[in-house]
């Protein structure tokens, strides 16, 4: 919804960047079914974080999927761990962290 709301072509949502947490490429089993069609609309530095066995879209997958994104994307992939990406949260507030204040100390 994030994506789509900041690449509407009427009224697109004003933000200095997207993160994206297992953006769902395509149903699970369904790669002929992708939702793509806004993506080129994304115009705004882009972090998206998934599970490396996330079923709505492989690592590879949604590197060439975001391919349309005129913008700057940043990939986090969380290893072994699906869409729900559960006992996850420490390693993806820090990967948040670091893309949103780059060389900043944690804490």
């Amino acid at each position: 919804m994030c994506s789509m709301a900041v690449a509407a072509t009427d009224d697109p949502l004003k933000v200095a960047g997207l993160v994206l947490v297992s953006y769902p490429l395509h149903p699970p089993g369904k790669p002929d079914r992708p939702r793509t069609e806004h993506l080129s609309g994304v115009n705004v530095r882009t972090l998206c974080v998934s599970g490396t066995r996330d079923t709505f879209g492989t690592p590879s997958e949604l590197r060439q999927a975001f391919r349309s994104v005129p913008a700057e994307v940043t990939w986090h992939f969380v290893e072994g761990k699906g869409h729900d990406l559960k006992r996850a949260d420490d390693e993806i507030c820090a990967a948040v962290r670091s893309w949103v204040l780059p060389g900043r100390p944690r804490g």
